[in-house]
Parts: structure tokens; C-alpha cells; sequence
């Protein structure tokens, strides 16, 4: 267990969160796997001040193609409707293009996840035509619809960066097209929960589109999960006690059924499963141990979730997870 979770597990304010499910059916996995989240690496270009897994410019991890194959067999085998690609910045994995051609083979949904800043640099100047023509979703982390608030949370000139892409992706048909869907994700900027999802998406389409011309489908609100920088962020300021509390006083058992971890798996760049993106940047494995490459050739079973406080993140008013609310 991470020392973030010893953290997390110590605090006397919250009562244990497997304590708050009373129906053990929320404690287990749905029947089928549905959502195999593959994260290539955790080097990015950019080093986002909320970001759990702590990716950035200096990491050297990096899923090699056989754990990419093996992946790909579970989801052949499993027949999963959705292949999830993410990072770090995923562009940055050597292997990516082809592993996008190669899901867009076994899947009619893949989604890329990107943070938008990397598209315009040289090496990755073709991607947003390369998503389009392979009609994949795009999921871009746009933390603000103000430069203020977002160069704040990811450094000078992103916003106005990402915005050019956003252009430039609207210009394909992204957010447009019926076949070449753009989703935002929103990320508060501080220790506080995210608006309700639907009046943030409306504002967000009322901004962008007033402002920049831009359009998209609909916008994510994820709640930041207490692990990774956002958790050093939450100590150093004083906020981990109070922001835990938060999230244990708005706990809501109307999101239990669509949390993240009962229908989908996550897989690190080495192979390790575990039962939610949070569960990795904590090095929570699955209970069961094994790897994607032990999951190769057998039938999916149902098994218990690994659970742990910061898992209040995803259950906290509306709830969280990398689709959105939940509720």
C-alpha cells in the first residue's frame, strides 16, 4: 500500500469506506468486462499540478508492445465495447499509433485520451487527422475555459494552445460529425468539488463557443482523487483532513452501481491490472493477483474490488469516475 493510502487510512474524521457499503454486491465486479483502459506510460509533456499518476517529461515508463498484445487478446477474447487509451501523454509510447489501428480492429469504440498541448508539437502534428480517419473519440483534458485558470493548473500558453487544437479538430469534424466525438474533462483546480455536470457543460459550450468558436459533444467533471501531486498539494497546504471529510460527508450510495471499478479493468505499462485508474496511481492491484498476461486464454470472472478510502472520490455528490458522473 502506498504511503498516500497509509495517509488516507490513518485519518480519524472519516470512517473506512468498505465500512459505507452495506450491499456486497457493490463490493464485486459486474459479470462481464465491458472497459479495458490501457495506460501506455506516464511520460507527458506536461507536468499537471492534479494529476494522480504523476506523469511528466521525466518518467521512463513505458508499456512495451507485448503487454499492448496481451491486452489486446483480453479484448478479442472478452469482446469489450469500449478500449480506453490514456498516459501520461499516450502519443509519447512509441507503439501508439499502432495500437490505436490495431483496437480500432477488435472495438467500434476507442477512445484517446489527450491533453491537447502535445498535438502541436512537429513529431504529433498528423494525430488529430490520424483520430479522425480510425474515427476515434477524443477525451481532452481541458481544466478551464479562461487561460487564467488553466495556464495556472498546466503552465504558460497551454490554454491558447489547446484551444488552436480544439480548432483544428472541430475543423475534421470532431464535435460536429455524428462518427468523430469530442468529450471534455473538467478537474477543479483546488481542494473543492467539481459544479453539477450539466450546468458546467452548458457553461463551458456557452464560453468556448462565444469566445473561440469552438464546439464540442459533453463535458466530463471528475472530482480529484487524493493521490499523486494532488494529495502532496492537499498535505503541503493543510486542506488532506478537511478535503477527506468533504468527500466522506457527501458520500451518495446512488453512485455505487456506476462506479468505474465494477464494469472495467485498468492496465499499467507493465502488465499489472488493477480495478480502476486511482487503484493504479495508489498500486492497488486486483485482488486476484494477476497480470493481463495471466488473463490471456481464460474466461473473466467476477471477483471483489480492491477498496480503499481514497474511493471516496468516486462516490462524493454526483460521483466520479472517468466517464463523469455517475449518478
Amino acid at each position: 500500500m502506498s504511503q498516500a493510502l497509509e495517509d488516507l487510512r490513518g485519518l480519524k474524521c472519516i470512517p473506512d469506506f468498505e465500512d459505507r457499503i452495506t450491499s456486497e454486491e457493490y463490493k464485486y465486479t459486474t459479470d462481464k468486462l465491458d472497459v479495458m483502459q490501457i495506460n501506455v506510460g506516464r511520460l507527458c509533456n506536461l507536468a499537471c499540478k492534479h494529476c494522480h499518476v504523476e506523469a511528466g517529461p521525466g518518467r521512463t515508463e513505458i508499456m512495451p508492445r507485448k503487454v499492448m498484445e496481451a491486452c489486446l487478446a483480453v479484448c478479442r477474447e472478452q469482446q469489450v465495447s469500449t478500449i480506453d487509451i490514456t498516459g501520461g501523454a499516450p502519443e509519447m509510447n512509441p507503439d501508439f499509433e499502432w495500437l490505436v489501428e490495431e483496437s480500432c480492429k477488435i472495438c467500434s469504440h476507442v477512445i484517446v485520451r489527450t491533453n491537447l498541448v502535445i498535438l502541436k508539437e512537429e513529431k504529433y502534428r498528423h494525430l488529430p487527422k490520424f483520430y479522425a480517419d480510425h474515427k476515434v473519440e477524443v477525451v481532452c483534458s481541458l481544466p478551464y475555459y479562461r487561460a487564467k485558470e488553466m495556464n495556472r493548473v498546466r503552465g504558460d500558453g497551454t490554454f491558447e494552445t489547446a484551444i488552436e487544437v480544439i480548432r483544428e479538430l472541430n475543423k475534421l469534424g470532431y464535435g460536429k460529425e455524428e462518427d468523430l466525438v469530442l468529450n471534455m474533462v473538467y478537474n477543479p483546480a483546488g481542494a473543492f468539488f467539481p459544479p453539477a455536470q450539466d450546468a458546467m457543460e452548458k457553461e463551458y459550450k456557452m464560453k468556448l463557443w462565444k469566445d473561440y468558436g469552438i464546439v464540442f459533444n459533453s463535458l466530463f467533471t471528475i472530482t480529484n482523487n487524493p493521490m499523486g501531486r494532488f494529495e502532496t498539494f492537499l498535505k503541503r497546504s493543510g486542506n488532506l483532513e478537511s478535503y477527506m471529510k468533504k468527500l466522506s460527508d457527501a458520500f451518495n450510495t446512488a453512485t455505487l452501481p456506476g462506479l468505474m471499478c465494477r464494469f472495467q479493468i485498468s492496465v499499467r505499462y507493465d502488465g499489472k491490472v488493477y480495478d480502476c485508474d486511482f487503484n493504479q496511481a495508489a498500486d492497488l492491484p486486483v485482488l486476484t493477483g494477476e497480470t493481463i498476461f495471466d488473463m490471456v486464454g481464460k474466461p473473466y470472472k467476477k471477483r471483489k474490488i480492491c477498496l480503499a478510502n481514497h474511493c471516496y472520490g468516486c462516490t462524493a455528490g454526483q460521483g466520479s469516475s472517468c466517464g463523469g458522473a455517475t449518478e
